[in-house]
This record gives C-alpha cells, structure tokens and sequence, in this order.
C-alpha cells in the first residue's frame, strides 16, 4: 500500500536508478548534551551509545567502516551504490576543519550520498558552506537529518533536549539556501504528547522546506533516564494501536510530496526495557497500512492548512 505514502526506497531508486543502501558510520564525536554545555546525561532517551547499534567502532577509519559495511550488504541485497551515513550523536558537533576531513574520507565512487545526522542547534552556515564544497567538489548528494522528535516545548523540556522549537526552525531556514535534502526526525509516542501534539509537528514540519521525516516509536533504553521513569510508572506508554492511529493521522496532515525514510524503527532487545510492543517493526508497519486501507485515506488528505487557507475563497475560482 506504499502509494498511500512516499516511499524513501522508491525515491531512492528512482533518483539513482537501482537501489541504494545506507552505511552507517561512526566518528569520535558526542553531543553538547553530553559534554557538560547542555548536560552530561544526554537526552532522557538517548542510550550510552547514541543511535548507532548496528554501528562499527569509531575507533576504525571511515574507509574501512565503509568497506565492511559493504562486504555486508553488497553479496545480501546485490547492491552497488550506497549513502555514507554519519549516523551516531552529533556530528555537527566537532570542528569544522575536522568535520570537512571526515566527509571527504567518505567520498568515494560507490558512494552517491552522504547523510549527516545532527541536533538543529548544531548546525550554522559555516558547516553548511562545507557540505556545499564538498558535494560541488566530488558530487555527491548532501542529506542533512535533524533531530526534533516534537514541536511541543514542554516535552522538549521534560527530555532534556536543550533545544526548543525555534533552533529547528532557525535550521531549517538556513539550510533552505543549500542545495541539500533534509529530514526531520519525530518520536510520535513521548509520554506528554497528545494527538493534538501529532498534529501540529506535522503542521509546522510541512509548512517548513521539509523534504524527508523519518518516524520513530519510543524506545526505553536500559540505563537512561527515560528508563528510570518507565521502572518506576512515572510514566505510561500507548498501546500500538494508539502508535498506528497516530502515525495515521500524521501521514494525513503532512505534505504530500515530503518522502517517509520509515514509519517505525528498530532496537536490539538486549538494549531495551522496551521497545515496539514486542513486535517485529514489519508488523506495525503492516499495521499502518491496514489502517490507511481502512480508513480509504492516504499522506496529505488533511493537508488543507497551507497557504493561505482563509482567503481561498476569494483566489480560488
């Protein structure tokens, strides 16, 4: 049912011609909330080891992360181009000389795209002048991935973001004058936000140059803070189908040509107290596609509010 929402593997195939796999990479960065400017316990989220759990160690060089990671996926999904993908903390977060090194180490034939993951007030022009220099000077596609999770200031709060709205804004204005696709990343599930919550992130992400969002359940990570409060019942967390009914209606007031990297996520079970009801991911996502057949609806069918929606009447003939 993937006509009802755009497909991040289908635009990739049809931008490059044949499919195109993710490899991720690890540097020696960490995160302004983890060395002592923002906090040091990181978001309450967040685990000891970021995102990156299917990682190699930063330790090793970028080439040979990139030639293990594709010794991996090459012979599995017969796949010949890739995305380098720095996936783990911030990293924004370095300086910038090093920062510009660490992207040219990933620049190779096989390599089409680099994807950069990053907090929106990590970001300025300087970083954003280097991704411009380094896609004019070896042509690769820049995709820069910003991490928000919700536009509802208090629960950016509660997690410990150090951020508020209006650092992603300020980001997503900057980077309009580049020439980069970027994508937003959401937890739809954190335990303060209502539906209203859902629908205005997808509101205020739509009327923002957004080209991508990449969708997460919330996961309780062992040993966080978020973990703490989850052992403890401070607090609860919706039922899948609540999480479906959700991601529903977001695809519904979201833009319709913005591209879904993914719905629903994945984590090690070893690494979670909680994490996606138990379910196979593939399960959820079949979920939400039976609940978009369901409701004979589909990405953008809500998307009503843009562009001067009170004066339509009037232009509008």
């Amino acid at each position: 049912m993937n006509e009802r929402y755009n497909v991040y593997s289908t635009y990739l195939k049809e931008r490059y011609g044949e499919k195109v796999y993710k490899l991720p990479i690890s540097i020696p960065d960490t995160c302004p909330n983890r060395d002592g400017t923002l906090g040091t316990r990181g978001c309450a989220f967040c685990g000891s080891i970021g995102a990156g759990y299917e990682n190699l160690p930063a330790d090793m060089t970028i080439q040979r992360q990139i030639e293990a990671n594709i010794a991996h996926i090459q012979p599995k999904y017969k796949a010949n181009k890739f995305i380098a993908y720095f996936q783990n903390f911030t990293n924004t977060y370095i300086r910038p000389d090093v920062f510009r090194q660490y992207l040219i180490e990933a620049c190779r034939p096989d390599i089409v795209g680099i994807a950069v993951a990053t907090r929106p007030d990590c970001v300025n022009t300087t970083y954003f002048d280097i991704m411009a220099e380094i896609k004019e000077t070896y042509g690769v596609d820049i995709l820069v991935e910003f991490g928000l999770q919700t536009v509802n200031y208090k629960t950016l709060q509660k997690i410990n973001r150090g951020h508020t709205l209006a650092e992603y804004i300020d980001a997503m204005m900057m980077i309009q004058a580049y020439p980069f696709r970027n994508c937003t990343h959401v937890i739809l599930d954190l335990p303060w936000d209502t539906m209203e919550d859902v629908v205005e992130t997808a509101k205020i992400i739509s009327a923002l140059p957004t080209h991508e969002i990449k969708l997460h359940a919330l996961y309780i990570i062992k040993n966080t803070v978020m973990a703490d409060w989850y052992k403890t019942g401070e607090i609860q967390l919706i039922s899948a189908e609540e999480y479906v009914d959700r991601v529903v209606t977001f695809l519904e007031y979201t833009r319709p040509d913005i591209v879904f990297q993914r719905l629903i996520g994945r984590a090690p079970k070893e690494a979670t107290e909680f994490a996606n009801w138990g379910m196979g991911w593939w399960k959820i996502r079949d979920m939400i596609d039976a609940e978009l057949v369901r409701r004979d609806t589909r990405q953008g069918a809500k998307c009503t509010y843009l562009h001067g929606k009170a004066v339509r009447k009037f232009t509008d003939y």
